[in-house]
């Protein structure tokens, strides 16, 4: 029997790679949150993480020959699509951060952070103590 890493940790490395990435855009939007004309960046997490598991809208597809075109979508060694936020109050300067929405997606995220680690932990110890008793 063969043991697939990418099968036994399913999506949990993917997701703590985008968490790392979104953690990045939210401490950058609450640096520039004084900045004029600064653009509040985020992504959706939830869909590329739907994209990631198969389970986006859309035909899933694979390649069978090295040479055909890359596949639309996320790759997890590139950037996710960055979008802009829409304020609810536009600031006179441009600025478009709003300091408490930034500090409640950065706290929400760093909890789901954490647990994702979590859960990575104790699947990579479960994949111990199974190889340990083989």
């Amino acid at each position: 029997m063969s043991l697939s890493l990418n099968k036994a940790l399913g999506i949990l490395p993917d997701s703590v790679r985008l968490q790392d990435r979104r953690t990045e855009l939210l401490a950058s939007n609450l640096a520039n949150v004084d900045t004029p004309n600064y653009k509040s960046r985020d992504f959706d997490f939830r869909g590329i993480l739907a994209k990631i598991e198969g389970q986006g809208k859309g035909l899933q597809l694979t390649e069978t020959q090295p040479n055909h075109l890359p596949l639309p979508g996320y790759d997890p060694n590139r950037n996710p699509e960055l979008l802009y936020r829409i304020p609810a109050q536009p600031a006179l300067d441009g600025n478009t951060v709003d300091p408490q929405l930034e500090r409640a997606a950065f706290a929400e995220n760093a909890m789901h952070y954490q647990s994702t680690l979590e859960f990575l932990d104790r699947r990579v110890s479960g994949i111990r103590t199974a190889l340990r008793k083989e």
